[in-house]
């Protein structure tokens, strides 16, 4: 049995990836109390053989009562006892972003109460969920996604989800539009030469090869790019070892077009030969 729980904040795109597990088949529960969950897999696994049914996808929000979230560690545990192999999704995206969404949709938060704000029911909803967002596996952060992007996203790894190794995102990205709140390192190149001062290689990106020679040309470059190798050698099999199914890395530089590109590039392309799932986004070239 594929088991995947579905979590996050109301707005962060949980409809969007239950739909999509629809569509590959899962069978999906939403808006499930998770005192019943334990018992819905045992009932799911006794007639599994009959009915054929393996992929099962349950949605989990701040609906459940304070006292059932608080139990969630508890309800993994028993699942877990009972070999039951399961993967915890949970969706965010910051505030802002939140509140733009339904402000857009007109809809009504499920938290909202008449002498409360939208900002105050987000942060309660963050708060309820805690427990939740401390057992994901990955936590998918939405705020500069779309649909499209996020289903895709989503696919990526559920592809590489059936691997014993650990399936790793090296994302390069801006500091001026943020930095990614669910990476696990997060590797900073803004001192490194900026080819954005180069009239001729402004337009260009870090996969361009006028670029490339330039940033190659550098011996600061070079330096960085062994450093953070060495770095990621070293620790992502202590990662591996933990049981970790999914990692984050993050490289950013000013405004996520040269430097970062390159180097997550150049990166990726070297721990692919020792690792097979290795993921690439430039998420300011999206």
């Amino acid at each position: 049995m594929n088991l995947i729980i579905v979590s996050g904040l109301s707005g962060s795109g949980k409809s969007i990836a239950l739909h999509l597990l629809e569509d590959l088949g899962y069978y999906c529960i939403d808006n499930l109390p998770i005192s019943m969950l334990p018992a819905l897999i045992k009932e799911f696994n006794s007639k599994k053989s009959s009915s054929g049914m393996q992929d099962i996808a349950i949605g989990i929000d701040a609906r459940n009562m304070p006292d059932s979230l608080n139990e969630f560690e508890s309800c993994l545990k028993e699942l877990k006892d009972n070999k039951i192999s399961y993967k915890v999704f949970y969706l965010e995206a910051n505030d802002e972003c939140i509140i733009k969404r339904y402000s857009e949709t007109r809809r009504k938060h499920p938290l909202s109460l008449p002498d409360m704000s939208l900002a105050e029911s987000i942060a309660l909803e963050k708060k309820l969920l805690e427990p939740v967002a401390d057992s994901a596996d990955i936590t998918f952060d939405t705020s500069q996604t779309n649909v499209h992007q996020l289903r895709e996203r989503i696919k990526e790894r559920l592809i590489t989800d059936n691997s014993t190794t650990v399936s790793i995102l090296i994302e390069s990205f801006g500091f001026k539009h943020g930095a990614p709140i669910n990476a696990d390192f997060v590797f900073d190149v803004r001192c490194l030469s900026n080819p954005h001062w180069v009239e001729e290689l402004r337009p260009q990106t870090g996969k361009d090869k006028d670029v490339i020679e330039f940033l190659e040309s550098s011996k600061d470059v070079s330096a960085m790019y062994n450093d953070i190798v060495s770095f990621l050698e070293k620790w992502i099999p202590r990662f591996i070892a933990e049981n970790r199914s999914y990692m984050t890395i993050a490289i950013g530089c000013t405004g996520g077009q040269h430097r970062s590109v390159y180097l997550t590039e150049k990166v990726a392309s070297t721990l692919k030969k020792q690792l097979p799932n290795i993921l690439v986004r430039h998420r300011e070239l999206e």
